[in-house]
């Protein structure tokens, strides 16, 4: 298993996996099958990114296969260029095996290269193996957004949480 910086090549199985990703996760923020990206779209996407100071994506492969990302993506203001936010996913079956925590780690040494100074995310609260990667990977709670997404019927809150680095 490795964790690498994406490839312009892994555009259509990155595509593949986020979607495969929002079809098992109920905390993402698109539902299954709301995402209309395409290759193309998606492979200009990456291509900004890779071309940024400040933004990247990280993907896991296991036996040629992406089974899990991480997006940190940067501030555009010269007021936010140090600061970074994160969209992670993972599939299902790869859950709970550490790699989360092998992302974080790759995401950290990257952004301190980089020299940036804030790493940021926001995750359902009921998310309670989210929550505790968050935090044992040093991030904190600053707030809560009350009532931020609709899931299943009901209005949800989420934690705001970030990383100084």
């Amino acid at each position: 298993m490795s964790v690498r910086e994406i490839k312009i090549s892994d555009t259509e199985n990155l595509v593949h996996l986020i979607r495969q990703v929002e079809e098992e996760s109920d905390y993402m923020l698109m539902e299954a099958g709301e995402r209309q990206i395409t290759a193309e779209q998606q492979r200009t996407r990456i291509e900004t990114m890779k071309n940024s100071e400040n933004s990247t994506v990280f993907v896991v492969e296991k036996d040629h296969k992406l089974i899990g990302y991480l997006f940190a993506i940067g501030g555009t203001a010269r007021r936010t260029k140090h600061s970074v936010y994160i969209v992670i996913g993972i599939l299902k079956d790869y859950r709970g095996q550490g790699i989360g925590t092998k992302l974080f780690k790759r995401l950290e040494e990257w952004a301190r290269e980089k020299s940036l100074h804030r790493l940021e995310l926001t995750v359902v609260i009921r998310n309670e193996p989210g929550v505790a990667l968050y935090k044992k990977m040093g991030f904190e709670i600053e707030g809560t957004k009350k009532d931020s997404l609709f899931i299943s019927g009901e209005f949800v809150d989420e934690y705001y949480m970030a990383k100084l680095l």
